[in-house]
């Protein structure tokens, strides 16, 4: 049986001329604290444990040799998640009234002793180590104390999530207390975006999903999609948990990649245990076990704290119908009468209100229970509603002279600018010129594979107010457009310099992304890769250029 170290901040030690010695009495007697987990037999009752030896106590408490535990305050990361929820569209039109029964929960116990919160998480404990120490100490109190009002929340989207995630979690046969992972992931928000680009409940990036399936396109983004993207984590956690063999290390590898994780093991002579590896780990990393435990905790025992969840205006008791054919949420709403918010809340998967659904390619339509029954029985006039106004010619888009310029139906307020295709452009710059998303640029242009060709007319939407100031772009030299965005030439330049002898090298192909290269090279982490060549996470790959992987051996 693992050892662990639940008794480490109630009992202090000391060590001298290589014994263990007591510091200070425990905080608490022993006998209140409840469950302690003996090698011998198991989990003790309460009133049991003044009756064990000292020696069976200290044999469950792991002791570090080295160093110290650890203690700092890495709550800034996840207080900057939660803020940034507090501010989305989604909260807002979901909790419109979140803050107005203030007062009701305005009293709850702070400075509760460690014994308590000890006791409390054997209590929960299952499969997953529920450990404790200040950092975990600290997150318990963000969520109780901090911020209750998004704790509240969070608990009250835990009603709808969490039996999506149980389901999927049981179908794999993994711990079922992983559900808790999408609370520090994206506090509940299916429509969660990082700065670095991480998306939905369990925070895919681009290349992770593609990886594990998922569809990423202009219409849908399956990283949204709570069925399938829990799928998604389910899969890819069961990998990890194969390849450590340790549910801390496996949560680790989730958030910082498994390259990360590696060089922390490796780093640290190989030990194979979280907690020991911690200083080597980057600093959001060292907070995320922390913060898994403290979320358990926090849904098991929000009650003794006076939290109460604040539920969601969506529907919890709901259903799926597959479309066959393009679908607008404005004909759903005007013929069943369902608000287009609902309707975003239940399907988070589709980026433009429209399910591009096709005979061949069928999608899921999630609807409350009575909304099912109206749809099956009205899907005829559903989908003729202005049929021809959001889909002319029973197309996406409306073709403008059968030429590979397209006019998109979400472009209001916006004016159309036209570039031409120069020698060494790309999608990604391109699109940085004029500050657009490159599946938006795309989307407008029918674009496929990122495929363009020099002397090419791109339309390009841009704000109203600067669109002077955007067709000058067409104009200027590719060092005038990479100033024009505060960039250095520097990409060309690098290419036209000679190959270091002393790397190897790899030939960036079309729909390569740095972190699928990785993935050829086990040795070598996206991270590692964008180091070695100076890119940054956010920089567009183009196909031909050559990127250092490793040093030749």
């Amino acid at each position: 049986m693992r050892k662990k170290f639940y008794l480490l901040f109630a009992t202090i030690l000391v060590s001298f001329n290589g014994h263990f010695l007591f510091a200070q009495e425990i905080e608490e007697p022993m006998n209140e604290i409840a469950g302690i987990r003996s090698k011998e037999t198991g989990l003790v009752a309460p009133d049991s444990i003044a009756q064990l030896p000292i020696d069976t106590l200290l044999a469950d408490t792991l002791f570090f040799d080295g160093f110290s535990l650890p203690d700092e305050d890495l709550n800034d990361i996840f207080l900057e998640k939660m803020d940034s929820l507090e501010n989305t569209w989604y909260i807002k039109k979901l909790f419109h009234d979140y803050a107005s029964d203030s007062g009701l929960t305005d009293y709850f116990p702070v400075e509760l002793t460690d014994s308590v919160y000890i006791a409390r998480l054997i209590e929960i404990q299952q499969v997953v180590d529920l450990s404790y120490n200040n950092v975990v100490k600290n997150f318990i109190k963000l969520y109780t104390e901090k911020r209750r009002d998004l704790a509240e929340i969070i608990l009250g989207l835990s009603a709808y999530y969490f039996p999506i995630f149980e389901e999927t979690l049981d179908r794999y046969n993994l711990p079922l207390e992983l559900k808790y992972l999408p609370v520090i992931e994206s506090a509940l928000n299916p429509q969660a975006l990082s700065r670095a680009g991480a998306n939905g409940l369990w925070q895919f990036m681009y290349g992770t999903g593609r990886q594990l399936g998922l569809e990423v396109s202009s219409f849908v983004d399956e990283r949204r999609d709570p069925y399938k993207s829990t799928d998604a984590a389910a899969r890819y956690l069961q990998q990890l948990y194969s390849t450590y063999g340790d549910w801390h290390l496996a949560i680790a590898a989730y958030n910082c990649g498994p390259g990360n994780l590696n060089r922390a093991i490796q780093r640290s002579g190989n030990k194979r245990n979280y907690w020991e590896i911690y200083y080597r780990l980057p600093r959001e990393t060292r907070g995320y076990v922390p913060a898994y435990i403290a979320a358990a905790y926090l849904m098991n025992y929000y009650r003794e704290h006076n939290l109460r969840p604040r539920m969601p205006e969506i529907p919890l008791q709901n259903d799926t119908v597959i479309v066959h054919d393009y679908l607008h949420f404005n004909q759903l709403e005007n013929i069943l009468g369902v608000k287009k918010e609902q309707l975003r809340s239940l399907n988070p998967m589709y980026r433009r209100d429209v399910i591009p659904a096709k005979p061949a390619k069928p999608y899921p339509l999630v609807l409350s229970n009575d909304l099912i029954r109206n749809f099956i029985a009205q899907d005829s006039l559903v989908f003729a509603y202005d049929r021809e106004k959001y889909f002319p010619d029973n197309t996406l888009v409306n073709p403008v002279n059968h030429s590979s310029n397209f006019t998109p139906i979400d472009i209001e307020g916006k004016a159309k600018v036209l570039y031409t295709v120069k020698s060494g452009d790309n999608i990604g710059f391109i699109s940085s010129w004029f500050h657009v998303r490159s599946s938006d640029l795309r989307y407008w242009n029918n674009i496929h594979r990122n495929l363009i060709r020099v002397g090419q007319k791109l339309v390009i939407y841009v704000p109203e107010e600067q669109k002077d100031k955007y067709e000058k772009v067409n104009s200027m030299s590719f060092a005038q457009k990479q100033a024009f965005i505060g960039k250095p030439v520097s990409n060309s330049a690098k290419e036209t310099k000679p190959l270091d002898p002393h790397f190897e090298y790899y030939t960036v192909r079309s729909g390569d992304t740095v972190w699928e290269i990785a993935q050829r090279f086990p040795e070598i982490s996206a991270e590692e890769i964008l180091r070695l060549n100076n890119l940054r996470n956010n920089t567009k790959l183009s196909i031909g250029q050559k990127l250092k992987i490793k040093p030749r051996s």
